[in-house]
């Protein structure tokens, strides 16, 4: 069967654009695939973490996954520094990896912005290390976004490479990207110019996985709109940020497309509008959220079901990275 290793950080207040960038999709592959979810917190250490609120941020993106439909007992579900060999693999590929394909990676470049001598070592070579996510367990797919293809194209060349320095042909597979259908980009609740993000300063520009239906309601009225009614088509929607992203919104959690949902609500003013969407949106996430409360609340079920996830994680990665220990040439006892 096909595999896919998917991953993502521990940060912290996850949004509505979280669960409908990534967690959503996550849950809909698991139907096709066999599914390798990580939490990945050695990635979120590249820049400095709060040790008490990285591991709160970790037990809150499991219980995130789990509560929106992730099956930890028929996929693998587990955070990245419970399974040693994501670390073992990524220095080998640091030492197949080129500094001139670092250097060409443009996330780091936004990352680091100016102050690029001052960012850790461990920021630059974060794409070796993300090769090794996907390789250490022969991933033949990895659902990606715009901001991850690169790193894809990079785990690719750093596998061609090392099937090529150590003639192993095809030992690590060439991973495709898997592209989702067109990314759902949702944008601040107040300023539709903005990307929905848990570092705005107003908690009422994101709609947060653990709001509850009261908040979420308050939220989307509040959301920022214009005077005009509703178009009946999307280029109305051409120079109105705001209307765009809510109509983006309804369309993503109805499993619908904007046109649709103009063709149902064109002409409508957004009083109307706002309640239908928060209707969807309560309809949609107040479940979610009430599950992930529940979870959270219960921190010792979240260790055992990363516990018992790395433990099959483990049994994947530990005859893998065995075999390219003796492709490398390392004693193995």
């Amino acid at each position: 069967m096909e595999r896919v290793f998917s991953g993502a950080q521990p940060t912290g207040n996850l949004h509505l654009g979280n669960y409908l960038g990534a967690i959503r999709n996550w849950v809909a592959l698991q139907k096709q695939y066999e599914c390798i979810f990580c939490v990945v917190d050695m990635h979120a250490i590249t820049v400095w973490q709060d040790p008490k609120e990285l591991r709160s941020n970790i037990r809150e993106l499991a219980a995130s996954m789990i509560a929106a439909g992730i099956d930890p007992e028929k996929h693998v579900l587990f955070n990245q520094s419970q399974v040693s060999a994501h670390a073992e693999l990524a220095w080998i590929f640091n030492c197949v990896a080129r500094i001139g394909w670092m250097n060409r990676m443009t996330q780091f470049k936004e990352k680091a912005g100016k102050h690029r001598e001052n960012a850790s070592l461990g920021l630059y070579a974060y794409p070796s290390l993300m090769a090794a996510d996907i390789l250490t367990y022969k991933a033949t797919h990895v659902p990606v976004g715009e901001d991850q293809k690169q790193h894809l194209e990079l785990a690719r060349d750093i596998a061609l490479k090392f099937n090529n320095d150590y003639g192993v042909e095809d030992f690590f597979p060439q991973p495709e990207p898997l592209i989702l259908g067109p990314a759902t980009r949702v944008m601040s609740l107040r300023d539709g110019a903005k990307k929905m993000s848990k570092s705005d300063a107003s908690d009422m520009a994101r709609i947060n996985m653990t709001d509850d239906a009261d908040t979420l309601s308050k939220k989307i009225r509040k959301a920022k709109t214009d005077p005009e009614p509703l178009p009946s088509e999307a280029a109305g929607l051409e120079g109105r940020p705001e209307a765009k992203n809510l109509i983006t919104i309804y369309a993503a959690l109805t499993d619908s497309t904007v046109e649709a949902v103009l063709a149902e609500h064109g002409g409508t003013q957004f009083s109307g509008f706002k309640q239908s969407l928060t209707d969807v949106v309560v309809d949609k996430l107040a479940p979610i959220t009430g599950e992930m409360a529940k979870l959270k609340a219960d921190p010792a079920y979240i260790d055992s079901v990363l516990a018992k996830g790395a433990q099959r994680a483990n049994s994947i990665a530990q005859p893998i990275l065995r075999e390219v220990k003796e492709i490398v040439g390392f004693l193995n006892s």
